[in-house]
């Protein structure tokens, strides 16, 4: 089979501990690239978060492409021009921060290009996604929140122990209405119920004319799950949980050995 479309998740997955792209694995996906395979990030991320990382890779022409938070947004990589979308609404939002305050944990909200939060006393996990991505944080008090605003996800955040005990907690009713999954212990992702990685992959897929079983998919969490199980050659990194490792087709080597890099050398170079 010929891989037409690589989709690879960001940490844990492209990036190394150090949040660096290795030469390595640049080295594999420039020589992708050059046999014309459309290479895509496809993260939890917000944009800001991702564009740095284009840049390394060159991945900044009118035909590339990237998709962000977790499925929500497909977005030309050179600008971030949305061309595909699925978000939450106001009611949403007042759903889930109304269970986090009931439950005890921080809670947190995206919009295109801005990270919220109505907690006071702000999470120290909202101020590592704030700093890791470089998105503008602001505290807004729900009575102040725009209720116009598009969300493309919502987010729990907390001690691993403290969130675990808020999954537990989750009515059936939030679990049938939305997409909702871990990417981190301490992040739980909350996102329109047609929306995850999976999803975002097909759309731009789609979008591109490229076949299922030409798509490479590369990730090492929960919420990569559903991308890992819709590409045709569905790679889990070898750091990745378990749950995921179990339903890949392949395992290649951990972010700290250049495992991007065996992938697409496996898969796509024939090296």
């Amino acid at each position: 089979m010929t891989i037409e479309l690589i989709a690879i998740d960001m940490d844990g997955t492209l990036l190394n501990p150090q949040h660096q792209i290795t030469p390595a694995v640049k080295q594999a996906i420039s020589a992708a690239r050059s046999k014309g395979v459309h290479v895509v990030l496809a993260t939890g991320r917000p944009y800001v978060g991702v564009q740095d990382y284009l840049r390394q890779l060159d991945i900044q022409g009118s035909g590339d492409f990237c998709i962000t938070y977790n499925g929500a947004l497909v977005l030309q990589a050179a600008d971030g021009a949305c061309i595909l979308q699925e978000t939450l609404g106001f009611e949403d939002y007042l759903y889930f921060e109304q269970m986090a305050r009931e439950f005890g944990v921080h809670f947190q909200a995206f919009d295109f290009d801005t990270l919220y939060t109505p907690n006071r006393n702000i999470g120290k996990y909202t101020v590592h996604e704030a700093a890791m991505t470089g998105i503008p944080l602001r505290y807004r008090s729900v009575e102040e929140m725009d209720r116009a605003i598009r969300f493309p996800k919502v987010m729990m955040i907390d001690e691993p122990e403290l969130l675990d005990q808020a999954i537990a907690r989750l009515p059936a009713e939030a679990l049938d209405r939305y997409t909702i999954m871990k990417s981190a212990p301490f992040y739980l992702e909350i996102l329109h119920k047609r929306v995850d990685k999976g999803a975002g992959v097909k759309m731009l897929a789609d979008h591109l004319g490229i076949k299922q079983q030409n798509v490479m998919a590369l990730g090492d969490q929960g919420n990569d799950i559903a991308m890992i199980e819709y590409a045709g050659v569905g790679v889990a990194m070898g750091n990745a949980i378990p749950e995921l490792k179990a339903i890949a087709q392949f395992v290649t080597t951990t972010n700290t050995e250049d495992g991007v890099a065996r992938a697409i050398e496996q898969f796509v170079l024939n090296v």
